[in-house]
């Protein structure tokens, strides 16, 4: 740093040495043999110009300005310049900087060499050299002669052509054309600058005005300036017009004179050189001009890159040369025919093996070889390749495996009569390949609809099994062997499988079952298609999931069916796996309708028990067992080879990776089946759950059941970008949705109260929304924005937060319910919730009703059963630390109390309440289902009166969204199980966001 004002902008040096760009127009001296010595260069004046115009060299170099203003040499050389530490403008200084690196960097070998601190201008080949010489105005930096008799500008415009004139006697003449600034110039006082640019001179002037211009110097404008022109002769003219003329056209602009032709139009011809070695073919494309010009076609090289615009090797390197419209219109068509005939990507060259080059020689080469301006050579023996064009004939069987649970495929495809070695068909179908070569030359297509349909399928059979012998499918998959024998001509089955098959394929095809002799219950009709589907698949070794709906009596069918086999003869035991409080409810329920099969209640782990499990299921026809026992025992229950398996309320397993889940899976047994009204609560994975156990082998991977299913179906249609792509979104969700209900329907069984509405009273159902008081809405709304901002920031990171997350959301649910809930001190504030409820539930017991109120939340239920204590009103009260459940439902279902306070994890599932007619919600709950479960204590077969259902809803709470969710939740359910469309169903980011949204 040389001063403080450098440090600050504004403080320049008011002044700075100025600077010119020198010019001088030199020649060299002229030739006598007599002198040795080198010849001197001298500048260019009047008098030596009008002498001779030949050996000129234009330099320049810096200048500055002498005491009498006049711009002189001094010390100004290129290097004071560059070197100069605040004595010149650093602008100008980096300009000078730049055009003697350009003089440097792209200097060509001219007549001789610039001497002294001179540069060259008229060997400077960069196009850069004129854009930074205009520059040159605005840096304040003149362009001046060095020499008193030369003047120096830059012209404004130029233009240069080949001129073209017939000469007397057939001759031709070329010259070049110059213009500069719309005047002419004599092409013999012309010289080019570099490769981008000209400069002129004149005669008779003194000074001699020297003018630089940039213009276009395509070949041959440069030979042509400095003479008048070069003569063709007469017997060389009709050469020229034919070979060169053209060439010359597309090169450089021309001016074409009198009685000279105007240039043709040549056109280029697209050959295809092909070679053939053994079964191989290779094959080059180029670009063949007149004149024997050759480029490399623009296409892509699997060898060498790139060949887009790049000459071979043995052409002329102009690409002038080239007619780019003609290629353009010669290789649409030529594609174009390419395309049609065959799916081979059109490069510039390959070579092509097997199937590949049976489709070139039969498809492709016919196809372009009749296009207008294209030429095929070929060279090398043409192998023999015939194409079967048939349509697949499809013949497919399955036989019993030596597994007992599998059939094998066999698959065999003819065309044209030709058989299809499996073998060689399937590898090509699972590489994804286009077409197939057979060992004697024939070849075919796999583009077939039949062969993709036929790829798909075997992808998913491979998909539940290692083969290692061939094809098979487990016996759970009679929907994929349905599709199978729908794409076959021909199809054979296993007489057991297809029976199986036909049987499942509707539910109205199931053979009936009678009832079981002494089970003293009258089934109806839907129960008996029930007992009848379910001894079906008992038969054939099968589970499934029964999925009625909560109160349509899917204890009873199961229970038909332990009686129905073992009135056929099967003594062998059944286990009832199902939630602690409803082992009573079974033991009960078998002793009512099943009186003649001996039931144990395993109701100890092994350390508390005297009999081992295989004890016990000797001496019974049906084991009841909790979950958590079969759990705790898992290696006993394990022991036994059961006749079946029931799972109630078997959403317990719908996790795999718990404990229960694998000891369930471990158990020995020729069927399991679940029994719940929500197979689906949270996502596809509850679905896949439970078929794991009932249906092992349908989707053996959840890995490859998410890949297949989840991610199509689970996913919301306002998750695309586009419209367009939005509805290919929706038409493959739909898609899948109807695959994954094919695969399902053999195994699930699903009725809705519909179909039984003759039997079951109404149902009324009515949301009460509850206006918070002031005091109340206003600490819920200071709590949610403190909530909000805190969650908000978490949901980037969902997995790892989930529990802080809830933790917020569950306490806005406790606050919409009662601020006493979440702060004693708020206690005061009561709760709008238990006002509406009391004035309900007093009317209720004025008129001799009786009620159910069901909630999340044990904390508020105490708060209601203080507020029915004030006001006088008998209750019985059921959660999670109620001790004698069974006893405190039988005193409600007995005695005179009008109200039943139960929270809904307690008393979701597992009880007959059609004692009550009248069913309040306290609060919503994330999935519907759980709901639906509670309000099917009362509204289930046994109710004889009209059931009226009402959900308070906090007005202005979480409560609204959470009941927006809910909608969610059943919409997938709905598509799955039963009909509608599927909606995204874990409780996601941006659920959350829509639940603490304004």
């Amino acid at each position: 740093m040389s001063s403080w004002r450098d440090l600050i902008p504004g403080a320049e040096r008011a002044s700075f040495d100025a600077l010119a760009l020198g010019i001088e127009l030199r020649q060299r001296e002229a030739y006598d043999p007599a002198r040795w010595e080198a010849r001197a260069v001298v500048p260019v004046t009047p008098r030596l110009l009008a002498r001779r115009q030949d050996d000129l060299q234009l330099v320049a170099r810096p200048l500055v300005r002498g005491a009498r203003d006049a711009w002189i040499r001094a010390d100004a050389t290129w290097d004071t310049v560059r070197r100069s530490s605040g004595r010149f403008d650093p602008a100008q200084v980096r300009w000078f900087a730049e055009l003697h690196a350009l003089a440097q960097a792209m200097r060509t070998t001219g007549p001789f060499a610039a001497p002294g601190d001179t540069i060259a201008l008229d060997t400077v080949e960069s196009p850069l050299l004129w854009p930074h010489l205009a520059a040159a105005a605005e840096l304040g930096i003149p362009l001046t002669a060095m020499h008193a008799q030369q003047s120096v500008r830059l012209a404004a415009g130029a233009e240069a052509r080949v001129a073209i004139d017939a000469e007397v006697g057939g001759a031709l003449r070329l010259s070049a054309d110059v213009s500069l600034d719309g005047a002419p110039v004599a092409a013999a006082h012309v010289r080019p600058l570099g490769g981008s640019g000209i400069f002129a001179f004149a005669l008779d002037r003194d000074p001699v005005p020297i003018v630089l211009a940039p213009v276009a110097m395509p070949a041959p404008l440069p030979a042509l300036l400095g003479t008048d022109g070069v003569e063709i002769p007469r017997t060389d003219a009709g050469e020229f017009l034919a070979e060169a003329y053209p060439r010359l056209a597309r090169r450089a602009p021309l001016s074409v004179g009198a009685g000279v032709p105007a240039p043709p139009a040549p056109r280029p011809t697209l050959e295809v050189t092909v070679g053939y070695t053994d079964d191989d073919v290779s094959y080059r494309l180029e670009w063949v001009y007149p004149g024997s010009l050759r480029f490399a076609y623009d296409g892509e090289d699997p060898d060498a890159g790139r060949l887009g615009g790049a000459p071979a090797a043995d052409v002329d390197p102009a690409l002038a040369e080239r007619d780019a419209r003609a290629e353009a219109q010669i290789g649409e068509r030529f594609e174009t025919a390419w395309m049609a005939a065959s799916d081979l990507p059109v490069v510039g060259r390959a070579r092509l093996l097997d199937a590949d080059a049976a489709a070139f020689t039969t498809r492709v080469l016919p196809a372009v070889d009749v296009v207008d301006e294209v030429r095929v050579r070929t060279s090398g023996t043409v192998p023999t390749f015939r194409e079967l064009r048939g349509d697949p004939h499809l013949r497919i069987t399955a036989v019993e495996s030596v597994d007992r649970d599998w059939f094998d495929l066999g698959i065999v495809v003819t065309i044209d009569g030709r058989a299809i070695p499996f073998g060689t068909l399937f590898s090509a179908l699972s590489r994804g390949r286009t077409r197939i070569k057979l060992s004697d030359g024939a070849w075919f297509s796999l583009a077939h609809p039949s062969l993709q349909r036929l790829r798909d399928l075997l992808d998913e059979a491979a998909a539940l099994d290692e083969w290692e012998t061939g094809p098979r499918l487990p016996r759970t998959h009679l929907a994929l062997w349905a599709e199978f024998e729908d794409l076959a001509d021909q199809s054979e089955a296993a007489v057991q499988w297809r029976g199986l098959a036909r049987a499942l394929h509707d539910v109205d095809q199931v053979p009936a079952v009678s009832t079981p002799p002494d089970f003293r219950a009258v089934l109806r009709p839907y129960q008996r298609e029930g007992l009848s589907w379910l001894a079906l698949l008992h038969g054939h070794r099968l589970g499934g999931i029964l999925a009625d709906d909560m109160g349509l009596g899917k204890t009873l069918q199961l229970l038909a069916l332990i009686a129905h086999t073992r009135a056929r003869g099967d003594e062998r035991p059944w286990l009832v796996v199902a939630p602690t409080s409803v082992l009573p409810t079974w033991r009960d329920e078998a002793a009512r309708f099943a009186p003649g099969l001996r039931v144990s209640v395993v109701e100890a782990t092994a350390v508390r028990r005297e009999r081992t499990v295989a004890a016990i299921a000797s001496a019974a026809d049906v084991v009841i067992a909790s979950y958590g026992i079969v759990r705790a025992d898992a290696a006993e229950f394990a022991a036994p080879h059961w006749s079946g398996v029931v799972l109630d309320e078997a959403q317990f397993v719908k996790n795999p990776a718990t404990r229960i889940h694998r000891a369930i899976a471990g158990l020995s047994t020729d069927a399991v089946f679940a029994a719940t009204g929500t197979p689906i609560e949270n996502g596809l994975d509850d679905l896949w759950a439970l078929l794991s156990l009932t249906a092992p082998g349908l989707f053996p991977s959840i890995l490859q059941f998410r890949e297949d299913y989840t991610r199509a179906i689970e996913q919301l249609p306002t998750d695309q970008p586009t419209a367009l792509s939005a509805a290919a979104a929706s038409a493959h969700r739909d898609k899948t949705l109807a695959r994954l209900r094919r695969r399902v329907r053999p195994f699930l069984l699903r009725r809705t109260k519909d179909v039984v509405a003759s039997d079951l009273p109404p149902k009324q159902e009515q949301e009460i929304v509850v206006p918070l008081a002031p005091a109340h809405q206003e600490v819920y709304d200071r709590v949610l924005q403190r909530e909000r901002q805190k969650v908000l920031g978490l949901l980037e990171d969902l997995d790892r937060q989930r529990f802080i997350v809830f933790r917020s959301l569950t306490l806005l649910r406790m606050l919409a319910l009662a601020p006493g809930l979440v702060d004693e001190r708020d206690a005061h504030l009561g709760s709008a919730k238990l006002d509406v409820l009391l004035d309900r539930l007093v009317e209720v017991a004025a008129e001799g009703h009786r009620a159910l109120v069901f909630s999340q939340f044990t904390s508020f239920l105490d708060l209601a059963a203080e507020r029915l204590d004030a006001a006088g009103l008998a209750y019985a009260h059921l959660d999670g630390s109620t001790a004698r459940r069974g006893e405190v439902v039988e005193g409600f279902r007995e005695g005179d109390a009008p109200v039943f306070l139960i929270s809904l994890k307690a008393g979701g599932f597992g009880l007959t309440l059609v004692e009550a007619e009248y069913v309040f919600l306290l609060d919503p709950w994330w999935n519907p289902a759980a709901e639906n479960q509670a309000v099917d204590r009362a509204h289930r077969i046994g109710q004889t009166r009209s059931v009226f259902v009402y959900r308070l809803i906090a007005a202005g709470s979480v409560e609204e969204k959470v009941r927006a969710l809910q909608r969610r939740k059943a919409a997938l359910f709905d598509a799955v199980i039963d009909d509608g469309e599927a909606f995204a169903a874990s409780l996601d980011a941006d659920d959350i966001r829509s639940l603490l949204g304004p």
